[in-house]
């Protein structure tokens, strides 16, 4: 029976436990947090009913990919990239609007994120760029400059909608040129730049921006903005101002920023109307009592809008508790663990760069969410990976598991068998 499990379940074996565990949890909870998909669906069981049928063809997707050998996705490498190209520029003129950002795009009756796509593309191309110019002494000095010419024209289109995104993919990137050995002086002057870009957009942000929660709040009228802020044109159906271009997300940026930074208010003076994302998210933390009150039994799933997707890790510390909240981070853990024990084990360059740049992008997420959700970092807007809620993004992250998987099965593995010595050999 272990036999025909072992052929049927190829690759490292405690990453597909860590892929089941992940799954098991995410039925349940999203099960548990779509108390808002029922009532607006009228139906009990169809929000998890979908969710499974996710996953369901997220597993059919990454046994595929798993058992392909990784050999080849270095021939996807350039087709993807044209694709990714098309799509993260097509999505800024035609996508669907949702929440004040164009992310999403439909084909076929489904809707999808381009930057899902695009963010394992980058890593394919940055795990190739880094492998074929390697030296004895790490990376060439060109290798820095195609990589950054690269990851410009995908990142900067990502950024303009969808800020926390680009920023995440920017830092795996920068992960996996320090992992691939590029010239710490060249890291050093980008990161410099980077800060220093960084504390202007802040700057720009505080200064043009609008805080969206204190204009509800204030009751100060939209159409007085018109004449103040820079980038504003009235929207003919209600007269709101709108902005346009690349300033139309500073409002969204600034109220997440003061949401952050404000100050503790006593309990009694406490508005849950102005942030009602974070306070609720709070409030499950602090009413799960350390044991949770167990799977089904979320009181704030009924308040959080996201509670499904981008806010699940809290209703996960409600229900399951700090243990159960910290036995899903160790998951993640493990995870990157067994994917650097993959990349060690590598003949060549290529699979280890591309393990440890998948397993860092799905880590990171996961970190960024779980910071989201305790208040350690403003809202960004990241689901937790195998988790949450999703369509595309559900399907493109087993599909990195099955490409780690991959590498784990098929790649050329090191000869770490001691060579015999001439004196050794006449020995014995």
């Amino acid at each position: 029976m272990t036999n025909k499990l072992g052929l049927l379940f190829k690759g490292d074996k405690v990453i597909w436990m860590i892929f089941f565990f992940l799954c098991i949890i995410s039925i349940v909870e999203v099960f548990s947090a779509s108390s808002f998909l029922t009532f607006k669906g009228g139906s009990y069981w169809m929000p998890a009913l979908k969710h499974i049928g996710t996953i369901l063809a997220g597993f059919v997707a990454m046994y595929t990919v798993h058992i392909t050998p990784c050999k080849y996705f270095k021939i996807m490498t350039f087709p993807m990239l044209l694709v990714s190209l098309v799509l993260v520029y097509a999505v800024l003129a035609f996508g669907a609007t949702t929440n004040g950002a164009s992310r999403w795009m439909a084909v076929g009756g489904m809707q999808f994120q381009p930057s899902e796509i695009a963010k394992g593309t980058l890593v394919l191309v940055v795990a190739q760029v880094l492998s074929a110019m390697q030296t004895e002494r790490g990376a060439d000095k060109q290798a820095f400059w195609w990589i950054l010419g690269v990851s410009a024209i995908i990142i900067i289109p990502i950024l303009v909608e969808n800020f926390s995104t680009g920023f995440l993919l920017s830092a795996v990137i920068f992960l996996m040129m320090f992992v691939g050995r590029v010239p710490f002086a060249q890291l050093g002057r980008l990161l410099g730049v980077v800060i220093a870009a960084a504390v202007i957009c802040v700057l720009v942000i505080v200064q043009y921006g609008k805080d969206e929660q204190a204009l509800k709040t204030e009751g100060q009228p939209k159409t007085a903005l018109v004449e103040t802020a820079p980038g504003f044109a009235a929207d003919k159906e209600d007269d709101a101002p709108k902005r346009k271009g690349v300033l139309h997300r500073l409002d969204t940026w600034k109220s997440r920023i003061n949401g952050f930074l404000s100050p503790e208010v006593p309990p009694e003076k406490y508005d849950l109307d102005k942030d009602a994302q974070k306070a609720h998210a709070n409030i499950a933390i602090i009413n799960s009592n350390v044991i949770g009150c167990g799977p089904g039994n979320s009181e704030e799933r009924d308040f959080l809008s996201q509670a499904f997707s981008d806010f699940i890790y809290a209703i996960i510390i409600e229900e399951m508790g700090i243990i159960g909240a910290a036995a899903i981070a160790i998951l993640y853990v493990v995870l990157y663990w067994r994917a650097g024990r993959i990349a060690r084990q590598c003949a060549n360059n290529f699979p280890a760069f591309l393990v440890m740049g998948l397993s860092t992008l799905l880590v990171l997420q996961a970190l960024v969410n779980m910071l989201v959700a305790v208040d350690l970092m403003p809202v960004t807007g990241q689901p937790l990976p195998l988790v949450s809620k999703g369509g595309s993004s559900t399907l493109i992250n087993c599909i990195y598991i099955g490409m780690i998987l991959s590498v784990s099965r098929s790649a050329k593995k090191r000869d770490n068998t001691p060579k015999l010595t001439t004196a050794t050999a006449v020995s014995k």
